[in-house]
């Protein structure tokens, strides 16, 4: 029976993949149709970000966006409920597994890996939140700060997540403890 549960959970979380990817596909292609077929005239085509995202398009706009705006806050309302739902029920399931393991340790190296990957997923949300607040309601603050905050929303989860994983495997944790010590008696 356990095995059987196991395997319906990975069977269903393998689905919610499937779905959570085609989603972004079915959430992304209206925001192409909306700029191409009702924005025809902008103020200037020069993008104020380092990479090319609805919104900053929308705002280049000379023409009535507030179907665009509209979509655009329903495509990050329901992208970040989808994922916490999600994202919690995956942990759930997960700490029901760990907290079910029999042995004392291998509970703790798994529980260990899970705060890891809680942190990570908090601070990426956490950045996304920031980024997404400054750039729809942050009317009086200077552009660089909006360019800054949606570059770290971009690059830092990526960086973060090699710290974090790094600091975490005992092999690398152990290799880059001997170049930083080597450089430092040089």
């Amino acid at each position: 029976m356990y095995i059987l549960s196991r395997f319906f959970t990975h069977q269903l979380l393998t689905q919610i993949g499937v779905g959570v990817t085609l989603r972004g596909a079915l959430l992304v292609a209206p925001c192409l149709i909306l700029i191409k077929c009702r924005l025809k005239y902008y103020w200037t085509t020069v993008v104020s970000h380092s990479y090319c995202e609805h919104m900053a398009i929308v705002k280049l706009a000379a023409e009535d966006t507030r179907i665009n705006k509209i979509y655009g806050l329903f495509v990050a309302f329901s992208v970040l409920g989808f994922d916490i739902i999600f994202i919690t029920v995956s942990y759930i399931q997960i700490f029901i597994t760990v907290f079910s393991l029999p042995q004392k340790e291998a509970r703790l190296k798994a529980f260990n890996t899970c705060i890891a990957h809680i942190c990570v997923f908090l601070e990426f949300y956490l950045l996304a939140f920031f980024s997404f607040f400054t750039h729809r309601f942050g009317f009086h603050i200077p552009p660089y700060i909006h360019i800054l905050l949606s570059n770290l929303y971009l690059l830092v989860p990526t960086l973060l997540n090699i710290i974090v994983y790094g600091v975490k495997t005992k092999q690398i944790r152990n290799r880059a403890c001997k170049i930083f010590h080597s450089k430092d008696a040089s």
